[in-house]
């Protein structure tokens, strides 16, 4: 079931106004059902997975609280990774590896007859299957006691609001708030509904917009050069952040509605001054988790120093971009995310010197826009590796950017016409003027100064801008792949 969905608009409500209806002790029972409803939309056998996968760590995380051997805690934990990542990697990799495998051989030409399965790829599957690790992580770590309501933990497990595309919860932040009675709050509620009013803007008006012209070009980059290859690269880099930040706005929202709080996920990344900012701005929950669960370790085990801060962020980049998809493309994307932040580490001296002597530190504003600007492009580039379907095809583009430049497009076929991309254009403007806004002062707050008349014009411009302006044709969250 996607959020941009009819299915969805109907779904959603029915669910609230039982929640609000019931008694307390009843409400995991309707989330635990209403959760399984909403992903069996999809494919009904994948529930089992889900299963699988909750009652392997909900009794596994119980022995291993229990048991005070050192030797049976670690056995365990292997037990309830084993399974959990062992149907991600049986789903999500078996046949990129069976393949890559296959292709190794062929180079020194041994014939090897690679299995390959014909499954689907289940969807949400990295997100629920990193919750799940995390919290039996916490539990062997000692940093939470284990949920013994199994239906309480299933529902931390399947939660819809953010069961397929995260945020990816701590089961010390959103376990408890299962315990805890919410009330209809009027307040709470709007606001929960403004947020999803605005996940829905960026998804349909903005990102779905910008993926017909951006599907057009890289499913048949050999038919581009220069400009329509450009455009395309931008228009990717801001598809991908209203695409998943969309979805996380609506995630949030529908959890509020209900009284739950869920992690902020996105918070203005293209506002970085620098590549490591950039991931303490985008997909928040993803790279937290990764710091807790990876870079610390790894960083940490055996005292901090400058080679293990590097490896530690070389490996997790590999495992995020392992993590975004099967593929060498995103591998390459991932190694390419941590040369950027070790390159930065490593020259952070060299160009505080440079600003020094062209004076540049002097113009403090200028310097932010800068390194704003610079950020903001290694992102685009980070984007098109992202975005390829091939490594070939990654060559052409970064090959083919700036040959026969042009600035005269007219003619090729690119999906939008002229006003599709004049309206894109225009409704990227404004969404970042309103996150400039919100960088310098909560929106909410803002608009709180602001008379209600203007607060319920700005409410239902934002309302017919999504039925005006809206691509209503049930594409899929970018993210849901992963």
């Amino acid at each position: 079931m996607l959020f941009n969905s009819l299915h969805f608009l109907i779904f959603f409500p029915f669910i609230v106004l039982i929640y609000f209806t019931i008694p307390h002790k009843y409400r995991w029972i309707l989330l635990l059902i209403g959760s399984y409803y909403f992903y069996m939309s999809w494919k009904a056998e994948y529930a089992i997975l889900i299963m699988i996968a909750t009652l392997a760590s909900y009794f596994f995380a119980l022995q291993i609280d229990k048991t005070e051997s050192i030797l049976k805690k670690r056995l365990f934990l292997a037990l309830s990774l084993s399974i959990c990542l062992g149907i991600l990697f049986f789903f999500k990799y078996f046949n990129f590896v069976s393949e890559s495998v296959r292709e190794f051989l062929n180079l020194f030409s041994v014939q090897f007859n690679s299995p390959i399965l014909g499954v689907l790829l289940p969807v949400g599957i990295s997100f629920y299957t990193f919750q799940i690790v995390g919290y039996t992580l916490d539990v062997y770590y000692k940093r939470i006691k284990p949920e013994r309501h199994l239906g309480i933990f299933a529902v931390f497990v399947s939660f819809f609001p953010q069961l397929v595309a995260g945020p990816i919860e701590r089961a010390s932040s959103l376990i408890p708030q299962f315990f805890e009675k919410h009330h209809f709050d009027y307040k709470r509620v709007t606001d929960g509904i403004k947020l999803m009013m605005w996940g829905f803007f960026l998804k349909v008006v903005i990102a779905d917009r910008l993926a017909i012209l951006t599907n057009q070009v890289f499913n048949n980059v050999y038919n581009y050069t220069g400009l329509p290859l450009i455009i395309a690269s931008y228009f990717f880099g801001y598809q991908v952040y209203c695409d998943f930040a969309g979805y996380s706005f609506i995630a949030i929202g529908a959890a509020q509605v209900m009284g739950y709080k869920l992690t902020e996920n996105f918070k203005r990344p293209f506002f970085s001054k620098s590549f490591s900012e950039v991931w303490r701005r985008w997909h928040i929950s993803l790279m937290n988790w990764f710091r807790n669960y990876i870079f610390f370790p790894l960083a940490f085990k055996k005292g901090a120093n400058k080679f293990r801060l590097y490896y530690a962020t070389v490996i997790v980049f590999f495992v995020s971009g392992l993590w975004h998809g099967a593929g060498w493309n995103f591998i390459l994307w991932g190694l390419l995310c941590a040369f950027y932040i070790v390159i930065s580490r490593l020259t952070s001296n060299l160009r505080g010197k440079i600003t020094n002597m062209i004076g540049l530190s002097k113009y403090p504003t200028a310097h932010n826009f800068l390194k704003i600007l610079i950020t903001f492009h290694l992102w685009i580039i980070a984007a098109i590796v992202f975005r390829i379907n091939s490594l070939q095809d990654g060559v052409y583009v970064f090959t083919h950017l700036f040959k026969n430049l042009t600035f005269m497009i007219k003619g090729l076929p690119l999906g939008l016409d002229s006003i599709g991309l004049i309206i894109a254009v225009v409704f990227i403007g404004l969404t970042e003027v309103i996150q400039l806004i919100q960088e310098k002062r909560p929106i909410r707050s803002y608009l709180s100064t602001k008379p209600t008349y203007i607060r319920w014009i700005l409410s239902l411009g934002l309302f017919f801008s999504i039925l005006l302006f809206g691509v209503f044709e049930g594409t899929q969250f970018v993210y849901f792949q992963f």
